[in-house]
């Protein structure tokens, strides 16, 4: 800290401050050394592949009925090409119960807040290369009490082997970034803190849709346990009629040990079944941040609704869309970087540096005319020979450089390719829907029909009960074609990114995410 200097302290006219001096040298150095920066550019990004997109025919909407159907999920689904991703697109599903399970999971996840703290660490990191930018000034006061020895001179001024003496200096050191090293570690630092952010916000994507994932796969699971318990009722049912023939000598044992083999058969499919909701339950809990104990809340096929209107990104869209071609563009910018600091590393630098001070012999003395002391030094240093590790050093740079940007083209397709099988997926699974949905209406007019022909006496319980069993089967099938369909369609929020572009996944405020983001320099 400065001491102010009273007037009768202040240096006389000529007599400038050694301190103000060496500051105003090093200034001037700093300014006429501004460099450059060497390496590749951070935009040389590989473009989007010419032509570019998702199917070779457009898919405009899919299978389904008008959109007055009572059943949403049998609704017929439409693509908007170019619309944008809601932040909260799970709330398409009007299911109130998955929503607040959804926030739960994003406040209580050990896992995002793990990597929430790893990234405001990036941030912090990147804060920390970016002060190499600037001098380095450090403060060093050194009182010594000092006696001369007799073989030598007495002390000046006062003739006394005795002397204490009081050293206040300054260290300034700053080297230029004559090639852009120091800018081009910055550049990495912030590189990587970009990785970070869209693994986390990677994180989050999948967090949020496997957990809508497994809150449908619960409620497909309900509605096949309840077919798999009708059709064991059925069977149930048509054994012991079949029984009571046998025993009447109108039917054959055989017959009787046939059904038995059915029935057993139907039982022995739902514990697996009963096992799979169970263990759904836990990891619904298990992603909302909860222990399996917890008081979760129970979802039906019944309460959700599918989704009539459907974003569907362009090519060009998607790549800045997609957290993990995000993530394998900043690894370029990265590498780019850490390339550019190989080549600097094999150019010549310089070092500036200044030691300005005083000593006195009392405390009286400080900021008095005459005391000051200071040295000005500027090192420059070239590497000669080093075994020829900076060259492999760069052609290492180098090679990582070429693998990055071929990983960006395999994030891309794959990006791509997601979305396809998506699209495909949705449209395809959607007429597989419709198709047992066909034979399930067609089942259940049989069974209304052998229901009227029973109250009439024109056919028996076995036929009744086998009429049951077909709708019980159809309703099987078409259970697990709406958990599809209803998976289908996160599959594809998911494979456009999720919309994280439009909520904040950062634990931090907007404000604070760009401050920390862009402090310091703004590449």
């Amino acid at each position: 800290m400065t001491t102010p200097l009273h007037q009768s302290q202040r240096p006389h006219k000529g007599q400038r401050n050694p301190l103000l001096r060496a500051c105003s040298t090093l200034a001037l150095l700093a300014v006429g050394l501004g460099g450059c920066i060497v390496g590749p550019s951070p935009k040389d990004i590989p473009p989007l592949p010419d032509k570019t997109d998702y199917t070779k025919k457009p898919i405009t909407q899919t299978a389904g009925g008008n959109n007055a159907a009572k059943d949403s999920l049998l609704r017929r689904q439409h693509f908007t090409a170019g619309a944008d991703v809601a932040g909260k697109w799970w709330e398409a599903f009007q299911n109130p119960q998955l929503n607040q399970l959804i926030e739960q999971a994003l406040a209580n996840s050990p896992t995002l807040k793990a990597q929430q703290a790893g990234l405001k660490a990036a941030w912090e990191q990147r804060r920390v290369e970016g002060a190499s930018l600037y001098p380095s000034v450090s403060a060093q006061f050194l009182p010594t009490r000092n006696k001369t020895s007799k073989a030598l001179s007495p002390v000046p001024n006062n003739n006394e082997w005795l002397y204490n003496l009081h050293t206040a200096q300054l260290n300034i050191g700053y080297v230029p970034d004559l090639w852009g090293g120091s800018r081009l570690a910055i550049r990495n630092a912030k590189a990587q803190a970009d990785i970070q952010r869209f693994q986390l916000e990677a994180t989050t994507l999948t967090l949020i849709s496997n957990l809508v994932n497994t809150a449908i796969t619960e409620a497909g699971l309900r509605a096949q346990i309840r077919a798999k318990e009708m059709l064991i009722a059925q069977q149930t049912a048509m054994l012991t009629i079949n029984g009571n023939q046998v025993g009447l000598g109108d039917q054959s044992r055989q017959s009787h040990l046939l059904l038995r083999d059915s029935l057993a058969q139907l039982q022995a499919d739902l514990p697996p079944l009963q096992t799979q909701l169970a263990q759904t339950r836990d990891q619904l809990a298990t992603l909302a941040g909860l222990t399996p104990n917890a008081d979760l809340p129970t979802f039906e096929l019944k309460d959700f609704t599918l989704p009539e209107e459907l974003p569907l990104s362009l090519p060009a869209q998607l790549i800045l869309q997609r957290p993990d071609v995000a993530a394998a563009q900043a690894q370029i910018r990265s590498a780019g970087a850490q390339l550019g600091i190989a080549i600097a590393n094999r150019l010549p630098n310089v070092q500036l540096s200044a030691l300005p001070g005083e000593a006195v012999n009392s405390m009286s003395q400080l900021f008095k005319p005459g005391m000051g002391n200071w040295m000005l030094a500027a090192t420059v240093t070239q590497p000669i020979f080093q075994g020829g590790s900076l060259l492999h050093a760069q052609r290492e740079a180098k090679a990582n450089y070429t693998q990055a940007k071929e990983y960006y083209q395999a994030a891309i397709l794959s990006a791509v390719g997601d979305v396809a099988d998506s699209l495909h997926a949705v449209d395809l699974d959607s007429k597989t829907l419709m198709a047992d949905q066909s034979g399930l209406e067609a089942a259940t007019q049989a069974l209304r029909i052998a229901e009227a022909q029973h109250r009439l006496g024109d056919n028996s319980k076995i036929d009744l009960a086998q009429a049951r069993m077909e709708v019980a089967q159809d309703e099987l099938s078409v259970a697990q074609d709406k958990v599809t369909r209803l998976s289908d369609t996160v599959g594809l929020f998911q494979s456009l990114g999720g919309g994280w572009w439009n909520r904040n996944d950062l634990g931090v405020s907007r404000k604070e995410a760009h401050h920390l983001s862009t402090t310091l320099v703004p590449w």
